[in-house]
């Protein structure tokens, strides 16, 4: 009955939580839309040192893309648009948003999900290990190093990383998803193999930040869990301290590092536009940037948009696997 119980009230959160998602992403569309149409300019504005480009040519392309109407009529076609499915036509690319995001969007989910992976994995298995040698020199001297790293700004690690690694020692690419010479060339191994070594660099220093991140809060959360009684019953029945630290701290205190990688999945969007502009990785973060240099208003929305549903989704994704792991976590809907 309890597990029924449970099974159900999961079931009602997560639909509560879907309906927040496109409620979420609905507003992000509203302001991304109202934002980028208050900035100063337009699309065709950019032009206006072009001598080649007259006045009557820029009047037909805003009327083209409805730019001559009110706003409110702009924003009316967006949103009817959007719920046919039909995200517009970029500006800039001359085709469907849709597919220009279509094309971006695996690059980084690839970047973004292999530094966040091996970040988590990494400060996971970092603060465990600090908690259970808490006191020690090597504790405190990792975790100073996990403080500098937090407060060393992401760009700097980036340009760090591709003057040590890439530069000077040579060992992996610095920019780039592929060898754009040799790449059509390889075998499929080869292909695989020059992905992952152009992946390398950009994913590592992503995988750095969250990983110090990860393991102070981790580090934290398990000191918090081996405080408590059930952790001391243990111990009385003679159960050996990694035993302990295994089966009956760990499981608690990675519940709260899962709710943690919910909150961290905006910031790393975000940071996605800096990582793939410095490694000129072709993906959403770098597209985003192109795309507000040239005021390409139906590419940011859209991107703007994308970005904000996956991290709604995320997000109550890690609520729902947190509370599975430790079901004494209160469902906030």
């Amino acid at each position: 009955m309890a597990i029924f119980l449970r099974a159900q009230g999961v079931r009602r959160f997560a639909l509560h939580r879907a309906l927040q998602a496109v409620a979420v992403t609905g507003t992000v569309a509203v302001v991304a839309f109202l934002l980028v149409h208050f900035a100063p300019g337009d699309p065709f504005s950019l032009s206006l040192g072009d001598p080649g480009i007259t006045d009557a040519w820029r009047a037909q392309q805003r009327a083209l893309f409805g730019l001559d109407q009110p706003l409110p009529s702009q924003l009316w076609h967006l949103a009817s648009g959007y719920l046919r499915g039909d995200f517009g036509w970029s500006i800039r690319h001359a085709r469907p948003v849709a597919d220009v995001l279509r094309q971006a969007l695996p690059n980084t989910v690839l970047l973004m999900g292999t530094g966040l992976t091996l970040g988590l994995v990494s400060g996971v298995a970092l603060g465990t290990w600090q908690a259970a040698r808490r006191g020690t020199v090597g504790e405190r001297l990792s975790g100073a190093l996990a403080l500098a790293v937090v407060s060393v700004p992401e760009f700097l690690i980036a340009i760090g990383a591709i003057a040590l690694v890439a530069r000077h020692l040579h060992w992996l690419p610095a920019s780039g998803l592929i060898d754009q010479r040799a790449h059509n060339l390889l075998g499929a191994a080869g292909r695989v193999g020059d992905v992952l070594t152009h992946l390398a660099l950009p994913a590592l220093v992503i995988a750095t930040t969250v990983a110090a991140a990860v393991s102070r809060y981790h580090r934290a959360a398990m000191l918090a869990v081996l405080e408590q009684d059930f952790i001391r019953t243990a111990r009385a029945k003679g159960l050996m301290e990694w035993p302990v630290i295994a089966r009956h701290a760990f499981p608690n205190a990675l519940a709260s590092v899962l709710a943690l990688t919910g909150l961290m999945l905006p910031a790393l969007f975000g940071g996605a536009i800096v990582i793939e502009q410095f490694f000129d990785w072709p993906g959403m973060g770098r597209l985003m940037f192109d795309a507000a240099l040239g005021r390409d208003y139906p590419l940011i929305v859209g991107g703007v948009v994308l970005a904000g549903a996956l991290v709604a989704v995320g997000a109550a994704v890690t609520d729902v696997l947190a509370h599975t792991l430790n079901p004494r976590l209160e469902l906030d809907a």
